[in-house]
């Protein structure tokens, strides 16, 4: 085990129940060779793996590619990731369903994207929607149930929605978490996830951007899943089950 692993390590070890984790990586349909390099590493790790698709960005043969995987037994979930991953606000931060956006348009893009995800992926396609950015608005949510979808991901820091009929599936570590607008240090990393992990009472999610990983970033993730996966005190799930996990929880709550 790699010396930066050890905080992590002691973290899950340290917990008083075991722990369920689930990874999301974005803007399928983007750089396909990195999203076969990360495909592989986790079907070798023996770890599943969520990729949000968005729909206007994926291709052919990406969709074949996706659905050999699926039809051998690949622990891959696939979800909508907005429409076109194109920001729409004139100022501030980047949102494709930003508050500039009326509903309707909204609803349209939901709608569209779900309808060209399906075409392709039938019923592989999860109910679930992460928007581009992690961002939207509460009118987002009710577009998204109004299209049959279950679940929304987003960063957790965004707060919570509370759109009856729509469970939050939140993302609490961000592998390319930045400060000040510098990536943080591979210590300074470990010790945040160390720590979300002590008091993880939900799923923990984590986010990934393929298209932004280089050969650091892989190994570094391989040795991660590899903690994760030779753990008895560790589940990793696809985020669907995450889902089902935290709707039973709400239900009881």
């Amino acid at each position: 085990m790699k010396s930066w692993l050890l905080p992590i390590a002691r973290a899950i070890d340290g917990r008083p129940t075991p722990l369920d984790v689930f990874f999301r990586d974005d803007d399928g349909g983007w750089a396909d060779g990195e999203l076969t390099t990360l495909l592989d590493l986790c079907e070798t790790c023996g770890a599943p793996i969520d990729v949000a698709l968005i729909p206007f960005a994926v291709g052919n043969a990406l969709t074949s590619a996706l659905t050999r995987r699926l039809s051998r037994g690949a622990a891959i979930g696939l979800h909508q990731h907005g429409f076109m991953h194109r920001n729409h606000e004139p100022e501030g931060r980047p949102c494709e369903f930003g508050p500039s956006r009326s509903i309707s348009a909204q609803h349209a893009d939901v709608a569209w994207g779900r309808r060209l995800l399906l075409w392709r992926f039938g019923p592989a396609l999860d109910s679930i929607f992460t928007p581009p950015w992690n961002r939207c608005t509460p009118a987002t949510a009710s577009c998204l149930v109004a299209n049959g979808i279950r679940a929304i991901s987003r960063d957790r820091s965004a707060g919570a929605l509370n759109c009856e009929g729509l469970v939050e599936c939140p993302i609490d570590i961000d592998w390319f978490r930045r400060e000040k607008g510098v990536r943080l240090s591979r210590d300074a990393w470990t010790r945040r996830v160390a720590a979300a992990i002590a008091t993880a009472a939900a799923p923990l999610g984590f986010m990934l951007h393929h298209a932004q990983m280089g050969a650091d970033d892989f190994e570094a993730l391989a040795g991660l899943l590899y903690l994760f996966t030779d753990s008895d005190r560790v589940r990793l799930l696809r985020m669907r089950e995450a889902v089902r996990t935290l709707h039973t929880a709400e239900c009881l709550a």
